[in-house]
């Protein structure tokens, strides 16, 4: 599809970009590559961004011992950041210089939002009318079903975005000023604000101690409170934002928001209930906090391994059975169209009522007095597959290539796919080998399994058939 090059190249220039690409196009330079498909355009455009931001961390500027860190640790963060993981092998703080961490701070807008909704806000700045074709991006980098209102939707996103983000800072600016100064405090209060909604993970708390997070704040309700407030509304999803807004209920709520919803509040739940329970008596988590800094400390723990990556207890500190918990809510990740990875709320919500359904000899998946097609349960499905596969590869890599405990490296692989951010403390010293294998699961966890899959068949697509096979049977279970 043409959209996306068009898109760009309308930025810099009207005319002389129109001359200049229809002089590449006779000469059919770029005719195959501007025909592309939007799941091409989507995946195409975050590696572009990615690869820019490499180049820019790695430039002497943005390490404060004035030496390049190298491309591939470049590109890992770089990865890191506009897939909104958090996972660095570098301190935040005490490695780039003010010029590194604006352009991390970029790149982690941008990857939370998504290339397009960018793209848009330009447009709206440049009052430049969106064009159908770029459009027909917006809706497939937002997961939405058809193009009308698409634009509008954008618009609020942004509005949304500020709102949220703006009072974050605000609060979290007033909080930190007393401990950091007025400059300082106001410039962290801003950036963990944008980390936090944007489910990031990146932190500049390395000036108490590298690789801190936010534990220096492990009983503070405003600071908590706060985070955990961005962390579950830039988790929910865009079009979550949108229908809460427009309904007056529950019951008006669509079935997606529904859903979503509901699955979140649970997970939120079990999560707090679970490592309340399980590290209320663990001496190197929960146990010399006071009531309240068990009961912050859990909550916080349910919400930011839900793909944020802050945390305000040390991970490895943690029971066998929190550590497996973290991972499996690290698996399932945020809501379809948010700023979250893994394989999502809804996915997972779909795949309990398809169980339902087989359990009570239903044919109709059934939830919430509605029924959905067995095309979305398969895509569920694919998806839960595919994802379980890339899963145990990337941890059968990182047994092979670093010397670590299989629960290390196998939560070390879920916190990239998830776009968590989380670590057992061996991402520093992993292998480039390793590294690698790490970059390419963040950027499958960010853009999404089944869409790079599309993105990578769509070439070879072919119409649907207009005949079907004999039905026959194969025995399961």
């Amino acid at each position: 599809m043409k959209a996306f090059y068009l898109f760009v190249f309308d930025w810099l220039c009207d005319k002389e970009v129109v001359y200049i690409l229809n002089i590449v196009k006779k000469k059919k330079i770029l005719n195959h590559l501007l025909n592309i498909h939007p799941t091409q355009a989507i995946v195409l455009g975050f590696a572009t961004i990615i690869l820019i931001g490499a180049v820019l961390l790695n430039l002497p500027i943005a390490s404060k011992d004035g030496q390049s860190i190298g491309f591939l640790n470049a590109l890992f963060t770089a990865t890191s950041a506009v897939c909104v993981t958090g996972l660095v092998v570098v301190d935040t703080y005490t490695h780039w210089t003010v010029f590194g961490q604006i352009i991390i701070l970029t790149l982690i807008q941008i990857g939370g939002l998504g290339f397009m909704t960018m793209a848009t806000l330009l447009s709206f700045v440049l009052r430049r009318r969106i064009t159908l074709k770029e459009r027909l991006l917006i809706v497939e980098s937002l997961n939405q079903y058809n193009i009308q209102g698409v634009v509008k939707l954008i618009q609020r996103i942004l509005i949304g975005t500020l709102i949220f983000e703006g009072a974050g800072a605000i609060i979290l600016s007033l909080r930190f000023i007393p401990d950091f100064g007025v400059v300082n405090g106001t410039y962290k209060g801003i950036f963990h604000a944008i980390s936090a909604f944007c489910n990031a993970g990146f932190d500049l708390m390395g000036e108490y101690q590298q690789f801190s997070s936010l534990t220096m704040y492990v009983d503070d309700l405003i600071v908590n409170l706060v985070v955990m407030s961005l962390i579950v509304i830039g988790g929910l999803g865009f079009a979550v934002w949108d229908d809460v807004y427009r309904a007056k209920n529950f019951r008006g709520l669509q079935l997606h928001t529904k859903l979503v919803l509901s699955i979140t509040g649970a997970l939120l739940v079990f999560g707090f209930i679970f490592f309340f329970l399980m590290e209320f008596n663990n001496p190197a988590t929960l146990k010399p906090l006071n009531i309240k800094g068990k009961v912050l400390a859990s909550m916080f723990q349910s919400v930011t391994i839900r793909t944020a990556g802050f945390n305000t207890i040390n991970q490895p500190d943690m029971t066998n059975a929190s550590v497996f918990v973290t991972m499996f809510l690290m698996f399932i990740g945020g809501s379809p169209g948010s700023t979250a990875g893994g394989i999502k709320t809804a996915t997972v919500g779909v795949l309990i009522f398809t169980v339902l359904a087989v359990i009570k000899g239903k044919e109709d998946i059934e939830l919430f007095e509605r029924r959905i097609n067995h095309s979305i349960a398969l895509r569920a499905l694919a998806i839960t597959a595919i994802s379980v596969v890339l899963v145990v590869t990337v941890t059968v890599i990182l047994s092979i290539f670093k010397d670590a405990t299989l629960v290390e490296v196998l939560f070390e692989a879920i916190s990239a796919f998830g776009t968590v951010g989380l670590s057992l403390g061996i991402t520093p010293s992993l292998s480039d080998i390793s590294k690698l294998a790490l970059i390419i699961t963040m950027f499958l966890g960010r853009v999404g399994v089944l869409t790079m899959a599309l993105a990578l068949a769509s070439r070879t697509h072919k119409a649907h058939s207009k005949y079907r096979y004999l039905e026959d049977k194969v025995m399961v279970g």
